[in-house]
């Protein structure tokens, strides 16, 4: 990916200098044909092309903001309302995840979202243990976080 990152800077670069305009302009057109450029030739270089991992970080990024309004948005719902009808639990999700580094970014995703907390992982690391403000079905809740969280840092990290 690092290689391509360069490759794809010294194809902008060349841009910039085929067009003798060395303005910002330039370069991201330069950019933008380069990353044509390499679109096109991921099929005969035998790689995988390094613009879909930064596209899946970005929906990895909007799926946090998402998720961090939508649970503030419950916590202020279960705060101000007049009976306290909530049923806190923990909940074990195992995880798909292979690396620890991963594991850890998931537990930290889920930790930063207010209403949740990542509270201990199993000995091999691919258990989390999670303490929910309001959990009414637990099941639901460990596939949520599956098709969220889980699934947008597999789609970065492979």
């Amino acid at each position: 990916m690092a290689f391509q990152i360069l490759l794809n800077m010294l194809i902008a670069v060349i841009w910039m200098l085929l067009k003798n305009n060395f303005s910002p302009v330039e370069f991201m057109l330069g950019y933008i044909v380069g990353l044509v450029l390499l679109f096109f030739l991921r099929r005969f270089l035998k790689f995988d092309f390094y613009f879909r991992r930064i596209y899946a970080l970005f929906k990895l990024i909007i799926l946090f903001s998402y998720k961090l309004i939508m649970s503030n948005y419950d916590v202020i719902k279960i705060i101000l309302s007049p009976k306290l009808n909530i049923e806190p639990g923990i909940i074990a999700v195992p995880t798909k995840l292979k690396t620890d580094w991963e594991v850890t970014l998931l537990a930290n995703l889920i930790s930063l979202t207010p209403g949740t907390l990542s509270m201990y992982f199993s000995e091999d690391g691919r258990t989390i243990f999670i303490h929910s403000i309001h959990v009414p079905d637990k099941e639901a809740a460990i596939k949520e976080i599956h098709d969220s969280f889980e699934k947008a840092i597999m789609e970065v990290t492979n």
